[in-house]
């Protein structure tokens, strides 16, 4: 007879033991990001030849640096929060999740609508996979709710090869091209050339169907599967008072005028922003989409207000980490008498063993490194670009795929930089270590096919 450990796949015993470690040594991405911050802090004087108090004050002059954007990924977890928490939304998810029948099967839809969502807006896809991975935990008997939430997170590997590319559009656009390529790249390059060449259209193709199928088939077996009580995903919800006790106050906070009004004056930006824009999404017009859509949705002004409170709760992590990142970036950019960053050092390590060949592969792998310390993909552009699209035009690497090697190096490595999982992690209520495990296997086995890619075309 078969032993437990026989039945389970070779895949599963492998997704297993990561889960096992990353669980027992991954600590809180608090502390993964003060530790990350004394390892920069003690590798970035010899490589740069600065002074303790240099790096600190490149550190602490980072430190509030990313204050806008911190408030935005807040709104993205409230807004996005607010809207999901709405009845008619949830019922909508609700539909869909029921598309869903076997724990494998839902393991596969919400991959596949992540990577969708994140290709279109990365922003977009974070809020939208979580939320979609709560709504099949509660539809979907025996699905792991562990591996449901890292399999939405693995549609992140998909946004920067797609329509919100910081990347690819910056160089579409232009803009100050010339001075952060050192000189190398002049003119703009379209995105036919980037976002919707055959390389990365072969990439993106093999991506969507081996992902899906890896995180498919890393489903635990029924002895290693850790379900969520459905009910533990309901909101609670406040009960208005009855008309003919309410107070004036009371009678305004439950007013569906108001919101109609409200939701009225928003929608009429947003569908001017779209006519005026095209499908151009950002995080601000993403936020304010989220945040009139709950306004409708919900009816009330106190509805809202319970869903926001509730949502609110969530941020925590942002608001205290961000800053933290922040400060690294500084760091991993400061630049001593040598007139070099630590980002470009590493970036300057991978072109010295590469050649024509191997160039792009190795762009894709220091831009994996370097994401670690800078989880930015314009801010990852402004350090390595000065440095590899030079050496990739001494190499006679075309400039685009050079560009696209960086970009899918930026989205790579996120698999195991509880940075950007932060907002996925606060809607879903759990911690890295309870998806990074999953969140490995997909860093290996999109690793593969990205090099392949790379190499071949």
């Amino acid at each position: 007879m078969d032993t437990v450990a026989e039945q389970r796949s070779a895949l599963q015993r492998m997704s297993q033991f990561f889960v096992t470690i990353i669980q027992r040594y991954l600590p809180d991405p608090f502390i993964f990001a003060a530790i990350l911050t004394l390892v920069v802090f003690i590798l970035v004087m010899p490589s740069t030849g600065q002074g303790p108090m240099q790096v600190v004050n490149a550190w602490a002059g980072g430190f509030w640096s990313l204050l806008t954007f911190s408030m935005q990924m807040a709104m993205v977890v409230v807004t996005g929060h607010a809207m999901a928490s709405a009845p008619v939304f949830k019922s909508k998810l609700s539909m869909l999740a029921g598309v869903a029948k076997t724990p494998g099967q839902a393991i596969l839809l919400v991959t596949a609508i992540s990577a969708i969502a994140c290709w279109i807006n990365w922003g977009f896809g974070l809020v939208i996979g979580a939320i979609f991975a709560r709504e099949l935990a509660a539809k979907v008997r025996g699905v792991d709710y562990r591996l449901l939430i890292a399999a939405a997170y693995s549609g992140f590997l998909f946004w920067h090869a797609g329509l919100s590319g910081s990347i690819p559009l910056a160089i579409a656009s232009g803009t100050n091209i010339e001075t952060v390529t050192n000189g190398t790249v002049t003119a703009a390059i379209p995105t036919s050339e980037t976002l919707f060449s055959t390389m990365n259209l072969a990439i993106l193709a093999a991506m969507f169907v081996a992902i899906p199928l890896l995180n498919r088939l890393m489903h635990p077996a029924p002895q290693d599967t850790i379900t969520i009580d459905p009910s533990l995903l309901q909101e609670q919800n406040q009960e208005a008072p009855k008309k003919e006790h309410m107070t004036p106050a009371e009678r305004l906070e439950n007013s569906r005028l108001l919101s109609l009004l409200l939701g009225i004056l928003g929608y009429a930006y947003i569908i001017y922003y779209f006519v005026e824009n095209g499908f151009a999404l950002n995080l601000n017009i993403v936020n304010f989409t989220f945040l009139f859509t709950a306004i409708l949705l919900h009816g009330t002004p106190k509805s809202l207000l319970n869903s926001v409170s509730e949502g609110a709760r969530n941020c925590a992590g942002i608001l205290l980490q961000f800053p933290f990142y922040a400060g690294i970036m500084g760091m991993m950019t400061a630049t001593g008498d040598s007139g070099i960053s630590l980002a470009g050092a590493i970036s300057e390590m991978f072109v010295s063993i590469s050649n024509e060949t191997t160039f792009p592969l190795f762009t894709f792998l220091s831009a994996g490194i370097v994401n670690f310390f800078v989880p930015s993909g314009g801010g990852q552009w402004a350090v390595q670009a000065p440095v590899m699209m030079p050496a990739g035009e001494a190499l006679g690497v075309d400039a685009a795929k050079t560009a696209m090697a960086i970009a899918w190096g930026d989205a790579w490595t996120n698999m195991i930089q509880p940075f950007w999982a932060l907002p996925a992690l606060a809607i879903a209520g759990l911690g890295a270590k309870d998806v990074m495990g999953y969140c490995v296997m997909a860093l290996i086995g999109s690793g593969v096919i990205i090099s392949i890619g790379l190499l071949v075309f």
